[in-house]
């Protein structure tokens, strides 16, 4: 039997999983993401260590390897991830600094820098990027100024994926899918931009050349196989950003389509045949990014979504905590069935999802949460229930906005992430978008997704297209209720009266927040 193999490099953990042609999981790994916090005199920096992420990673690939009888059973390998972090290497390919995660708030000056002196506007109309913290260049930014000997010695700049990618295979290549994180990628010409190298002052030869997902990049090295029990030789193929590979099993790079990924944060996504870099979607804080899908683009917004529901359960879980200790189940069973138990509305309370900030479509990354309508009977049902609500009516607001900016009418919509588990929320996201909302029957769709991509890479898939009829498997499908959609309707109203009216208190007790 002729196996795929996808790698999934995420904030909680490093995964490993190995499918058969048509799709179906055969043997899984995993280890921990671990973060360090390398300073106590910078507390809320945040890294990755290389050693970690390469020696996780190697580990879970020999832990699903193990369930075979024999490794070159694996005939090909892809990576996929989280998609701004790297790490700069030096000519002999030794990692000079940690990877700085998401998480690190550090590169704010270099943040401010870039947009006095390059802009927001340009930086979208060129590489579709809203400008955040996160973004590659502005760690580049930070290493060459705060660690000039790092930098000086650093030959070329790896984010998390090509940094993978070179331990398994020696070659150092990233795809456009990633490229398109950095700041410094044009999205028209699918090559690094000059004028945006030129802006920053940073050094195109710092830059992997890029190529698309799917393309063959090189072979597991001696000392690859050695570490993870992959077959020397077995084909390493580029994977791409997550999120856009996990849209290729669940056939969501056909234009029409939405994505909608809900997990930690919440990610929904549409697909274009050109980039769309305009003004009025650059003011929505939305990301244009070249696909996975050949000469396709994605354009998506996102906003933190299940860190909140983990928020109630981390401050309010204790009762239902107790229930589940002396009745069985989960805390989470007995959470939901109290949210389900709320009526449609939650008696009245609102919830603001800003716990996090603001990105998509409205943003603003100093708002914040607020609970509007408490009265003394509320319970902490209404309370979770109102989360749930005021998420899904954030949905129907990027939605849209995003078919406002993009000038269609989106129809068909796709669910994957943990969200699809919860029936109660799944069920009122379709209620509240008021379209049917569809739950494919596809675990683990990410390392799928990159699964598909070393397939196609390798000629087991013709396309994109082949690789999803062999996989896909429809599930669920949740119908909205005609009645509770024309409530929400004008429910939605009021919630886009919401941050109107609290956001200039939020700015006005910034320096209170947490």
């Amino acid at each position: 039997m002729d196996y795929l193999m996808g790698v999934d490099l995420g904030s909680t953990s490093l995964k490993a999983v190995i499918c058969d042609r048509d799709g179906r999981a055969v043997a899984s790994g995993s280890r921990p993401t671990e973060r360090f916090h390398p300073q106590p005199e910078h507390p809320e920096w945040t890294v990755w260590q290389p050693e970690q992420i390469w020696g996780g990673t190697a580990a879970a690939i020999g832990d699903a390897l193990a369930a075979l009888d024999d490794p070159r059973q694996v005939k090909a390998v892809a990576v996929t991830g989280m998609g701004m972090d790297g790490v700069p290497i030096d000519g002999e390919g030794k990692w000079l600094y940690p990877f700085i995660s998401w998480h690190d708030p550090r590169t704010g000056p270099q943040l401010e820098w870039w947009q006095q002196h390059i802009g927001a506007a340009k930086v979208f109309s060129i590489g579709g990027n809203p400008l955040w913290p996160i973004n590659s260049a502005l760690r580049i930014l930070w290493v060459a100024e705060n660690e000039p000997e790092v930098f000086a010695r650093a030959e070329k700049w790896l984010l998390i994926e090509d940094f993978v990618n070179f331990m398994l295979s020696g070659r150092r290549a990233t795809d456009y899918s990633m490229a398109s994180c950095t700041l410094l990628f044009d999205q028209r010409e699918l090559d690094w931009s000059e004028e945006m190298l030129e802006a920053s002052g940073i050094d195109r030869r710092l830059m992997c050349d890029a190529h698309p997902a799917g393309t063959v990049l090189g072979e597991v090295t001696a000392a690859a196989s050695a570490a993870t029990g992959l077959a020397e030789g077995t084909p390493v193929v580029l994977g791409g950003h997550d999120h856009l590979c996990g849209a290729l099993p669940v056939g969501a790079f056909h234009p029409g389509v939405v994505l909608d990924v809900t997990g930690t944060w919440e990610i929904v996504q549409v697909v274009t045949d050109e980039p769309v870099l305009t003004p009025e979607l650059q003011q929505m804080g939305v990301t244009v990014q070249a696909h996975v899908a050949r000469g396709k683009y994605a354009t998506w917004g996102s906003n933190v979504a299940g860190e909140m529901l983990e928020w109630f359960r981390r401050q309010f879980g204790f009762e239902a905590a107790q229930k589940a200790e002396q009745e069985g189940g989960s805390d989470w069973d007995h959470l939901m069935a109290a949210a389900a138990a709320s009526p449609p509305g939650s008696h009245g309370v609102l919830f603001l999802p800003h716990m996090s900030g603001a990105s998509c479509p409205v943003v603003d990354p100093h708002s914040r949460g607020a609970f509007v309508g408490l009265g003394n009977l509320a319970t902490h049902g209404d309370m979770l229930r109102a989360i749930i609500e005021g998420l899904d009516y954030q949905f129907l607001d990027i939605v849209t906005a995003m078919e406002l900016g993009l000038g269609i009418k989106l129809e068909r919509f796709v669910a994957v992430g943990g969200a699809v588990r919860n029936d109660l929320w799944m069920q009122n996201k379709a209620d509240v978008i008021r379209r049917p909302i569809e739950v494919p029957e596809i675990e683990e769709a990410t390392p799928l997704g990159a699964a598909l991509l070393a397939g196609i890479g390798i000629g087991l898939y013709r396309d994109e297209q082949d690789a999803f009829e062999h996989v896909y498997r429809p599930g669920r499908t949740y119908q909205p209720d005609a009645e509770q959609s024309a409530r929400y309707a004008e429910w939605f109203g009021v919630y886009r009266e919401l941050y109107p009216a609290l956001g200039p208190i939020m700015h006005g007790r910034r320096g209170e927040s947490h």
